[in-house]
């Protein structure tokens, strides 16, 4: 607890309520755990610690879902999570050089602009050329290390496509774990992650495996169409929440 001493009650309060929530809506869609996480978390702590916290959370709860991965996911997501890895290390260097107010407006603007790529009208079932994959990969990784939100382009490659939602639920957990483990790789390497910010991440973590779990249950009893709306509805409770808290 010691190694907590840095964060105030009411920050570990805040922590712990936002990510049960954010882990419901990730079990449920397959994504929005930083989207959601890291707006309401960087108004508590510094956009750095919530950034790496989230990171550690991900990266762990990734690998509890590998073997779903591996039997699920599409090809692309590992073309895309290759070029993701490149692109973490000058997001998280970005962040890190820009003052906490600026930082913490991007990021709102980061998850408006999810938003309104799910918006986009839904496209064919084949996979995008390589352009579109490699530009979705490249700033994916932009936004894990800035961010720890590689969402924005992720999701609309698979959600705005014609695909079973299992597919595109399973590839998307992949490259986020990806992104993750990248984030906090690119956070030890920079010398930005400190041991109480992996205390933190660790401390959390059971309440991102119950939300998870609750809202892997309400996965298998919604229609596509419905899940495809929530998505788009998550997106957009983020970004406004994220953006009202800042005015």
């Amino acid at each position: 607890m010691d190694l907590l001493a840095g964060f105030s009650a009411i920050q570990i309060v805040v922590a712990a309520a936002s990510t049960l929530g954010a882990a419901f809506i990730r079990g449920l869609t397959g994504f929005g755990f930083g989207i959601l996480l890291v707006p309401i978390l960087a108004l508590a702590i510094t956009p750095v610690e919530a950034v790496l916290a989230l990171n550690i959370m991900a990266g762990l709860l990734a690998l509890s879902e590998i073997r779903y991965v591996l039997r699920e996911a599409e090809r692309s997501a590992l073309n895309i999570s290759v070029l993701l890895v490149i692109t973490t290390l000058p997001g998280l260097l970005l962040l890190d050089a820009l003052s906490t107010g600026l930082a913490r407006l991007l990021i709102a603007l980061v998850a408006l602009s999810a938003f309104v790529a799910i918006l986009l009208p839904r496209r064919a079932a084949h996979v995008p050329g390589p352009m579109t994959t490699g530009l979705t990969g490249l700033s994916a990784g932009i936004l894990t290390g800035f961010a720890a939100m590689p969402g924005p382009p992720v999701v609309p490659y698979y959600v705005g496509r014609d695909i079973p939602r299992t597919t595109a639920k399973a590839s998307m957990i992949g490259i986020f774990g990806v992104a993750a483990m990248a984030g906090v790789t690119s956070g030890a390497v920079s010398g930005l992650l400190e041991w109480r910010i992996v205390v933190l991440g660790l401390a959390l973590f059971p309440l991102v495996l119950l939300g998870n779990w609750l809202g892997s249950l309400a996965f298998g009893k919604v229609s596509d169409r419905a899940w495809r709306i929530f998505v788009g509805l998550v997106l957009g409770a983020a970004a406004l929440a994220a953006l009202v808290k800042l005015v």
